[in-house]
């Protein structure tokens, strides 16, 4: 900000007190790191190694499960233990320190069961790679005692209630997802994920193999398109029916007319991908998740989930006569054992 000529002195004692300035504030930014970050990994603070196992994970698993990761870590675990246990070195955490989180989260905030088990989870990871790592002689989260898991009962719509809802969504954005959740029983990150190439109209199946989901990472909303379903089993194929097919070429026609319209405006990024807006762009998750229980609160309709409809397809599969393995295979789920432990309560019923 100085004039070029007859400040050559002034510039050069500016330029001295900003080397100061800087110095003193990398100083101290060593010495912050340096306490964080003792000779002894062990002596460092409990928040400060669950932040550096976050820095590593980063590198070894999938962003949709370093998201979650982070978010358990940055707004949950290190939160509570910041205010309840400020000075907690690794070495000094003990089972009864995490006994105690657990309990707090539940009876003061009212978490699940089921919530305490992810948390378990990540610290328990987290203090395993201590381990492996010498850095702890032992993981004082496996002495923990968790709570028992309630049983789930999925909610669902009964054939007639599908039958309002399939004549409500017909014409709407969200008409292809209510189909391919409660027909096919398809995840929300398996309906957006779709792909033209995945469907055969010649053998008449449809290839589920490609997933869209949405996580937060490092407070930004970040889309994830993958060739990778949940597990193995979720790799499938199913049968390509009539009325979908139907669909299916009125979809086709439309993208390509609402393309001839828009011109040089239209999208071309998703050309490959079935679920798409009127200008080609992809449709996000939370647009599905958010839209439905407008769409059923405004036609006095009962209120669930879009997940519900997976659900709704699984209830109507079995009561249907479909034999379990069956309805594995079409969900994705990973064993039998699983489906029947969801929806045992149907088999129930239907044996009364």
């Amino acid at each position: 900000g100085l004039q070029v000529r007859g400040n050559k002195k002034r510039a050069e004692k500016m330029l001295t007190e900003a080397r100061i300035a800087m110095t003193e504030e990398l100083e101290a930014k060593r010495a912050q790191y340096a306490a964080a970050h003792p000779e002894n990994p062990s002596e460092m603070p409990f928040t400060q190694f669950m932040l550096d196992w976050l820095a590593m994970k980063e590198t070894t698993v999938d962003v949709t499960t370093y998201a979650s990761y982070q978010s358990t870590v940055q707004k949950c675990i290190n939160p509570y233990f910041k205010e309840h246990h400020p000075h907690l070195r690794l070495c000094e955490l003990t089972a009864k320190h995490i006994q105690d989180y657990y309990t707090y989260e539940m009876k003061v905030r009212g978490v699940s069961a089921n919530t305490i088990k992810h948390r378990q989870a990540c610290i328990s990871n987290a203090l395993s790679y201590a381990v492996r790592t010498d850095i702890l002689p032992g993981n004082p989260a496996t002495k923990v005692e968790l709570p028992k898991n309630t049983k789930f009962v999925a909610s669902f719509y009964n054939e007639k209630e599908l039958g309002e809802l399939f004549a409500l969504v017909k014409g709407t954005p969200i008409e292809l997802g209510v189909i391919l959740s409660s027909y096919y029983g398809l995840r929300r990150s398996e309906v957006l994920g779709l792909k033209w190439d995945a469907i055969d109209f010649e053998r008449k199946t449809i290839t589920v193999r490609h997933i869209v989901t949405e996580v937060n990472k490092d407070g930004k909303n970040e889309l994830v398109q993958k060739d990778r379903t949940k597990t193995k089993s979720s790799y499938r194929t199913l049968p390509l029916v009539g009325p979908f097919e139907e669909l299916l070429l009125r979809l086709k026609a439309e993208q390509a007319e609402n393309r001839r319209l828009c011109g040089r405006s239209y999208c071309t990024d998703y050309l490959d991908y079935i679920y798409v807006n009127e200008i080609g762009q992809l449709i996000k998750p939370g647009y599905l998740t958010a839209h439905l229980p407008k769409l059923l609160e405004k036609n006095n309709m009962r209120r669930i989930r879009f997940h519900d409809l997976r659900h709704s397809y699984a209830v109507a599969s079995i009561r249907s006569g479909d034999d379990i393995k069956t309805v594995q295979d079409n969900l994705g789920h990973a064993t039998a054992a699983f489906t029947l432990d969801v929806y045992g309560h149907v088999t129930q019923k239907m044996k009364q």
